[in-house]
């Protein structure tokens, strides 16, 4: 009896892991399929995140769920075609690889000032280009 118990909790626990990882949890449900939206949206999150103090509580957090964002992002509308010829993500891919360099390359340091202000420069840049609509 007991053997049978070990093995339907033993299914069960697998389903429910199983399960709950086809979700679309956390930050990939912010990922909504409109390029522009998806764009301004990850946009706004990555200045946020790159403009907090070195010593916040939320940096690990926000560098984290950064890094998540970046990923899906680009998973999303790398082999798009009708999205990847556009200057605007040419220039925000350009960005996103510079930011996650930074972090897989500089975990614990703060993204230096000359980064900071060429990564504005390109958010910026995005920005136009969509409005624009290219």
């Amino acid at each position: 009896m007991r053997q049978l118990f070990t093995r339907l909790f033993a299914l069960i626990l697998v389903a429910v892991i199983g399960l709950s990882g086809c979700g679309d949890a956390g930050i990939s449900g912010q990922i909504t399929g409109d390029y522009r939206q998806d764009t301004l949206a990850i946009i706004e999150n990555l200045r946020t995140t790159i403009s907090l103090p070195q010593d916040a509580p939320e940096r690990a957090a926000a560098q984290a769920n950064a890094r998540e964002v970046i990923s899906d992002f680009t998973s999303r509308y790398r082999r798009d075609g009708a999205v990847s010829g556009l200057s605007s993500y040419t220039t925000v891919s350009t960005a996103l690889n510079a930011i996650a360099g930074h972090y897989s390359s500089y975990p614990n340091r703060p993204f230096p000032e000359k980064l900071q202000q060429r990564l504005e420069q390109e958010f910026k840049q995005v920005e136009a280009a969509l409005k624009r609509g290219a």
